[in-house]
């Protein structure tokens, strides 16, 4: 077996081959740049028999399957609709959150701008406005609950049963 020192440099080496895999692979990435060119073909048409076959032999995209959480997720943030998602768009989201806090306008958040929920929500919740939140005001800044029920169990009109009409077992036998 190998010594602990050994074992520890064999680890360090492999630690420092994944950083150096993972850095090639992030500096060989597309930064998302389009490129626009002026001499794409409107469309690709098969010239022989061949590609025709194989062009034949490729499965169409179901319409009717329903995309998971994921394949929407994606959908969602892929803004062009290009199968991929830049910078721009993964931050989309954050910039218009971030717009919506900037009041001025300036580009820069100040302490003010960037409170304002938390001091609108804090004074929301202090009712008797001596600014302090005792236990009971804090408990009303709690997030609302997720409704985690889906829509078949909220449309079902199925009978409830009670715990005093469940039946229960007497130990008569």
């Amino acid at each position: 077996m190998f010594s602990r020192l050994s074992a520890r440099l064999l680890a360090i080496s492999g630690a420092l081959l994944l950083a150096t895999g993972g850095v090639a692979l992030w500096l060989s990435v597309d930064r998302g740049e389009a490129v626009a060119s002026a001499s794409l073909p409107s469309a690709i048409e098969p010239t022989d028999g061949l590609s025709a076959s194989l062009a034949a032999d490729l499965p169409t995209p179901d319409p009717a399957r329903q995309k998971s959480k994921e394949e929407q997720r994606f959908a969602r943030a892929d803004r062009d609709d290009d199968g991929r998602i830049t910078q721009a768009e993964h931050l989309h989201q954050r910039r218009r959150n971030f717009d919506k806090l900037d009041k001025n306008g300036d580009g820069k958040l100040s302490f003010e701008e960037y409170a304002a929920a938390g001091i609108a929500k804090f004074q929301k919740a202090d009712a008797n406005r001596d600014g302090v939140l005792l236990a009971a005001e804090f408990a009303t800044t709690a997030p609302k609950p997720r409704n985690t029920q889906s829509a078949s169990a909220a449309n079902c009109r199925c009978p409830t049963v009670s715990a005093a009409a469940s039946p229960v077992a007497t130990g008569e036998d």
